[in-house]
């Protein structure tokens, strides 16, 4: 793998990157944090399959499993223990009895909403310790970050290793 970055003009590449990556590492503290508020109710990648729902709403497994990148039979253990905990109903479509779909329940879109709540509360708390007059430049800078990694790159149906 070569180790060049893509700029040679003398830039500031190298400092840029490295804000990259501490920003990196604290919003993915700031995801694994959130959970705390869970007490333990769900692991990550249930949590993951509860968001993606949350979005999506009612869905079929195999949408599920698109979106989070992951095999059919990973979503049915995942939906198992959810099911079981009562965080997800499994259902079918009328018409197609072969087709399991999931759908949250209210206690689901609850946990959901405890972890989004508290994500916008941490972030919140971090943007008000930078000065007021700074904000907006900062707005802006992550408007580029966002615009410069594509439309959807944070979905998981994505790869996850850029090409």
């Amino acid at each position: 793998m070569e180790n060049s970055l893509p700029w040679t003009d003398g830039g500031d590449g190298d400092g840029a990157l490295e804000a990259l990556q501490s920003v990196t590492r604290i919003l993915t503290g700031v995801a694994l944090r959130s959970l705390d508020v869970l007490d333990g109710a769900v692991t990550l990648p249930q949590f993951r399959m509860l968001a993606v729902l949350a979005d999506l709403g009612p869905s079929r497994s195999v949408q599920v499993a698109r979106a989070l990148g992951l095999e059919a039979s990973t979503i049915t253990r995942l939906a198992d223990r959810l099911v079981g905990a009562g965080y997800v109903i499994r259902g079918s479509e009328p018409r197609h009895r072969g087709v399991v779909t999931l759908e949250l329940t209210a206690t689901g879109r609850l946990l959901v909403s405890k972890v989004a709540a508290w994500r916008q509360r941490e972030l919140a708390r971090m943007l008000t310790r930078i000065p007021a007059a700074d904000r907006q430049s900062v707005t802006a800078a992550l408007q580029h970050v966002v615009t410069a990694a594509g439309e959807g790159y944070g979905m998981a149906s994505r790869t996850l290793v850029p090409a």
